[in-house]
């Protein structure tokens, strides 16, 4: 058991790493964020950051010398670095834990093992695969590359074998998954803490909302029936328990329109998904995920008001930085952000929680704060240039 005063290392310096690190320090322990980004978001709150590559020796070296433990923010750390650190000092989670959500072929292929159901789909690594596959593959479809996609990246729709051709030479033809598109009910996550003994406790299961394959909102407790919920945390903690994990990670479901529940994807790590715990549950999955890594006993995972999170991205800047009154204004929202130097479209820049006890009420303040932002960033990307003062 590490206990406040130790120093834990974070690879990774995004948002997830940030509240990590609030998380961390607001509990008394010591920070270092190893990133190569200088600006990076959860280096600017650590106690020290490392400016490195993920794969720079010196530095890791560096790093796992000084620290009790070392987590990770994101799953795409090379399995070689997780592996020369945990020569040094103990890490969770683990190389094996993460190679698996590093790769589509491999992770859907685990999921079956474990007898749970993926999304139908079918691995294309050449040509010829699609050809094969066009015989008994229910098209549209999506084709996903087997490694480095998130949030909508290296993700693209198809509705025939053509397609699907097109689609494999525009990404490069790397290795890719084609996903067979299912009619849907409703998209569920579930955020599941496990500790070294294979205890595991999980968060109320969140339903999320997607616009353009980017996370929109969350609302939780999720509309779904009690059964459900339950088989989805059943899942989880099977699929945890089968990588031996450490740590807090996120099960993405489908459920589809017959009431069938598919995994979508593992994340090894804290989620997006998983930021209504920030303020409406007794633990965050932040504070989780501390305990976890430091082999404390678990927080309280209850939810204590049902929630609304809503994503940030870039477009809600506009030209200029959002005015934000119109959120702050109503009592029961609460505004996360997240540091970054440059807003683009697509780029998470912070998020909000709308509480209420009635989760349909939350919705509706959510909605309404919402759309007003992204009324006002339409009229500041509209609006003259002005120099001075005086219209450009």
């Amino acid at each position: 058991m590490l206990l406040p005063g130790s120093t834990i290392g974070m690879l990774g310096g995004g948002q997830l790493g940030r509240m990590f690190t609030v998380a961390a320090r607001t509990m008394g322990y010591r920070v270092i964020v190893l990133e190569p980004d200088p600006l990076s978001p959860a280096g600017q709150l650590a106690n020290e950051h490392l400016i490195a590559a993920y794969d720079d020796e010196h530095m890791l070296h560096a790093l796992g010398q000084r620290c009790a433990v070392i987590t990770t923010e994101f799953e795409n750390i090379p399995a070689q670095t997780l592996e020369l650190l945990s020569q040094l000092c103990p890490v969770h989670p683990g190389a094996a834990a993460v190679k698996v959500a590093q790769d589509r072929i491999v992770e859907k292929q685990f999921i079956s093992d474990c007898g749970l159901s993926p999304v139908p789909y079918v691995t294309v690594r050449q040509i010829a695969d699609i050809a094969e596959a066009a015989k008994d593959f229910s098209f549209p479809a999506i084709m996903k590359t087997a490694r480095f996609g998130y949030d909508g990246k290296g993700q693209l729709s198809v509705h025939s074998p053509d397609e699907a051709l097109a689609a494999f030479n525009t990404l490069q033809q790397v290795a890719c998954v084609l996903e067979q598109r299912v009619a849907l009910a409703c998209e569920i996550s579930v955020i599941l803490a496990r500790n070294e003994a294979g205890d595991s406790d999980c968060f109320p299961v969140a339903e999320n909302i997607h616009h353009n394959g980017i996370l929109h909102q969350t609302l939780v407790p999720a509309r779904v029936e009690p059964k459900l919920a339950q088989a989805a945390q059943a899942a989880a903690r099977q699929l945890a328990d089968k990588l031996a994990f450490v740590g807090v990670m996120a099960v993405e479901f489908f459920v589809t329109s017959q009431g069938e529940l598919l995994v979508n994807e593992i994340a090894p790590r804290t989620h997006n998904s998983g930021h209504y715990t920030l303020n409406a549950c007794l633990t965050s999955q932040f504070e989780q995920q501390v305990r976890m890594v430091c082999g404390l006993p678990f927080g309280d995972s209850t939810l204590h008001t049902p929630v609304v999170m809503t994503n940030l991205l870039g477009e809600v800047w506009g030209s200029a930085t959002p005015d934000w009154h119109s959120l702050l204004a109503q009592p029961a929202n609460h505004l996360h952000l997240y540091g970054k130097h440059e807003a683009r479209p697509g780029r998470k820049m912070g998020h909000f929680c709308t509480l209420n006890v009635d989760l349909s009420a939350a919705l509706a303040t959510a909605q309404q704060v919402f759309q007003q932002l992204e009324d006002a960033a339409a009229q500041t990307a509209a609006a003259p240039a002005t120099h001075n003062g005086q219209q450009a």
